[in-house]
């Protein structure tokens, strides 16, 4: 089968990127695979972060791409458009994470559905930080596809919502295992700086408003001296809101590495981690608990989206009932007051992972594509 895959790819860096790389080389061991990327994924002054790109300190899977789609020029349409079609795929498959992509890839996959098979894996379909045009642009967008993956139940009730016809299937996220092994605990702590012989709570990823670090910090500062909060991770706009909460909340045991975390890096944070903390405002899935399985760390998140569904339900960590401090240090009280909690979210997340291959994942996607 011949399948075009259109979204980001080297050099641009984060999450979505390192996704599309390991679907390119899943998918490409069966079928004749072809990556169609973004000249420009976002005007500079819409990114919030320090960079798009991968940098020269980065390692990121170099995928041979065409780079083409420009979301802020329209006539890039019209050729991403035409190359794709030249290229003439059996199965198109996009990524959509947020609404600003909606006139850019919505028009590609709208000329294309017909000619070939379109497939959406939605991220999201209402956007964490939402706005009065997402719902309107992604319905303009879902039109274009023949069907849809999403990756966990909490996304497939939203797209019902815009699209109650539409044909779906969920396949959860499957495991990042390209961050190398687990090291020791005391070879991490050493390479972070950390004070050995202290319970690790691990904040990870990019910082924005709703993955709620605030409320994390505020439930730190209730807990004792035995404790250290490591947070790790590039902040999307100002840190400065945090930077005094941290210093109101026992700044000496809050340790914080705020940059881009290279794939070689991510394995000292969670090797020094004992458990790692979603405080999140609002969700659908994480990538992060993909990497938290690799590593075999449980985690602690909040009630919302599809969090309950993907770690709670599973048993690979514990819930806040609620999205608050409280409701947060409760849980990271109970967790390390109980061992046999930690020995029970390991023991599942080894079931877990070897469910969530990549194999499995692009198995489950072709065998859908076949239904369409």
């Amino acid at each position: 089968m011949k399948i075009a895959i259109l979204s980001c790819f080297y050099p641009y860096r984060g999450g979505i990127s390192q996704f599309n790389a390991c679907l390119y080389e899943e998918l490409g061991r069966e079928h004749s695979v072809k990556a169609f990327n973004f000249k420009r994924q976002y005007p500079e002054f819409l990114f919030p972060g320090k960079t798009q790109y991968v940098t020269p300190d980065d390692e990121a899977v170099k995928i041979e791409s065409e780079r083409l789609l420009d979301t802020a020029d329209p006539f890039s349409y019209i050729s991403t458009y035409r190359k794709i079609r030249r290229w003439n795929p059996d199965l198109l498959i996009v990524r959509y994470w947020m609404s600003w992509f909606a006139p850019s890839l919505g028009y590609v996959t709208r000329r294309m559905k017909g000619k070939c098979k379109v497939i959406s894996i939605l991220d999201n379909v209402i956007p964490h930080e939402p706005k009065f045009f997402d719902t309107p642009f992604t319905k303009y967008f879902l039109k274009g596809s023949d069907g849809c993956i999403t990756l966990c139940e909490a996304v497939a009730e939203d797209l019902l919502k815009l699209r109650p016809d539409i044909r779906y299937k969920v396949l959860p996220h499957p495991l990042y295992s390209h961050f190398g092994a687990k090291k020791s605990r005391m070879e991490a702590e050493d390479r972070l700086g950390l004070e050995h012989g202290k319970k690790n709570i691990l904040f990870f990823g990019l910082i924005r408003e709703y993955k709620g670090l605030d409320i994390l910090i505020d439930a730190f500062s209730g807990l004792g001296d035995d404790y250290q909060l490591i947070i790790a991770g590039e902040p999307y706009g100002s840190f400065e809101k945090y930077e005094k909460m941290i210093e109101t909340s026992g700044k000496e045991r809050i340790h914080t590495y705020l940059h881009y975390i290279k794939d070689s890096e991510v394995s000292d944070y969670f090797s020094a981690a004992d458990v790692a903390v979603l405080p999140y405002r609002s969700a659908t899935q994480s990538g992060i608990s993909s990497v938290s399985y690799h590593f075999e760390v449980p985690m602690i998140v909040t009630d919302t989206g599809g969090l309950k569904e993907t770690i709670g339900e599973k048993g690979t960590g514990i819930v806040a009932p609620e999205i608050s401090a409280d409701a947060v240090k409760a849980e990271i009280l109970k967790y390390f007051d109980n061992p046999h909690i930690k020995e029970n979210c390991i023991r599942n997340i080894e079931k877990v992972k070897k469910e969530l291959s990549w194999e499995t994942f692009c198995s489950g996607l072709i065998d859908f594509s076949k239904t369409l």
